[in-house]
């Protein structure tokens, strides 16, 4: 703006700088006829650069705004699942703590779409191909991710299908209720099974989730073993490796050459996977970088249904706005305890009394640990004499008594964000 008041014929030396950014001398405008140049082109001035804020203000806003609605336009709003979770509010569990939160994330295994339907036939119908209840502390120091397994028999209510019938309540896999009724069916199932309140729901179908890992530049997992799994399109060698979205999306739902081959071994290994997710997202500065998260929220959008709440980036922000302080350590991953069923041993069924000792511990929001082996912790804590509430919720407020000695958290099989396959 210097030049600027150059060419208008302004002395630039001995002078203070004018509001609209260029510098007036002192003795300028002695003359009448001086004085009033200098102001007409003064408000000249700042009626341009004004202007010129304005556009550019009115230019951002507008950018902003045509990125907010198309983030918010992807997101699939489930009126339907809402509508029908509706007429049975009263018979759902209450919310037993405020502010704690439990999403219930489900992985479509539909084929419908030219992207979709390159894993199999479109009949039509779809189940959860994966299902994920995740807890959410009330004071976001932990995230807690259950896997519920896709064959464990359990009782599925009576439920909505997608023509307006209704099915008669039966017990059946898990997956079905999916399948059956949909999301709604799938969380009054779980709820049912839980008694634990679903606040929100998101599903995802095969080409949300490989959207999502090349959005982040693919992902890195640990194989113990080179992988050759041909149903799966997938071959790898041993060691570290980067997935991308296709080999990410082979890699999670492979089971017949990996491992055992049970369904059990495939969740942990979606487990180590979206541990590794979240980390590859915390590390590489992908939420304080614009550029690098508007691609992540795109394709995290692109494909998602949820409930009606959740269907906007100011739904999503609100929920989740808390979670980047969550310690790795505290991301954890594990899966319902389970056992073959009875009468068939190519089914699941809960063990008890491990189950609802989880599930009580979720609905009132108390801790649980996880360890790689699953053994049980069985060495009482001692609380020492503090008054900085160093042990967290499970010891709020300042605390002056003699060391008192406390059970710890029950222990489940499972792993944190914070672990490293390869060590």
């Amino acid at each position: 703006m210097v030049v600027g008041a150059v060419r208008a014929g302004v002395p630039t030396s001995g002078g203070v700088v004018a509001a609209v950014g260029y510098r007036v001398g002192p003795g300028r405008g002695a003359s009448a006829t001086g004085r009033g140049l200098v102001r007409r082109r003064r408000r000249r001035w700042v009626r341009i650069t004004a202007f010129g804020a304005t556009t550019l203000l009115v230019a951002a806003g507008g950018v902003g705004w045509a990125v907010y609605a198309k983030l918010s336009g992807n997101i699939t709003p489930d009126e339907a699942a809402a509508a029908e979770l509706a007429k049975y509010d009263k018979e759902r569990p209450t919310s037993l703590v405020k502010d704690a939160r439990n999403i219930l994330l489900i992985g479509s295994d539909s084929r419908e779409g030219r992207d979709n339907a390159r894993y199999g036939r479109d009949s039509g119908t779809e189940r959860s191909d994966t299902t994920i209840l995740l807890h959410l502390s009330a004071g976001r120091g932990s995230a807690t991710a259950v896997s519920l397994p896709r064959d464990l028999m359990v009782d599925l209510p009576g439920c909505r299908r997608p023509d307006g019938s209704r099915s008669a309540p039966r017990f059946a896999m898990f997956n079905q209720a999916f399948q059956l009724g949909g999301s709604a069916c799938t969380i009054r199932t779980v709820e049912k099974l839980t008694d634990i309140r679903v606040d929100h729901h998101v599903v995802v179908d095969f080409h949300g989730f490989k959207e999502m890992v090349d959005a982040v530049d693919g992902v890195q997992v640990c194989l113990r073993e080179p992988i050759d799994d041909r149903a799966a399109k997938l071959r790898l060698p041993a060691g570290r490796v980067t997935l991308n979205g296709e080999q990410a999306l082979g890699y999670v739902r492979a089971r017949k050459t990996l491992g055992d081959g049970s369904d059990t071994e495939r969740m942990e290994r979606q487990q180590r996977f979206l541990g590794a997710l979240v980390n590859k997202v915390r590390s590489n500065d992908v939420l304080l970088n614009p550029v690098k998260l508007y691609p992540v929220l795109d394709a995290a959008t692109s494909s998602l249904t949820t409930d009606p709440k959740l269907a906007s980036l100011r739904g999503l922000y609100e929920l989740v706005r808390g979670l980047r302080d969550i310690p790795m350590e505290q991301v954890q991953f594990l899966t319902v305890p389970r056992e073959s069923y009875a009468y068939d041993t190519n089914r699941d069924q809960l063990v008890e009394p491990a189950a609802e000792r989880l599930f009580e511990r979720l609905r009132t929001d108390a801790p649980v640990a996880v360890e790689g082996d699953g053994l049980q912790r069985h060495a009482p804590l001692r609380r020492p004499d503090t008054r900085d509430g160093a042990y967290g919720d499970s010891f709020p407020g300042p605390y002056r008594g003699p060391a008192v000695t406390v059970s710890p958290p029950p222990t489940f099989r499972g792993n944190t964000a914070a672990e490293d396959a390869c060590e």
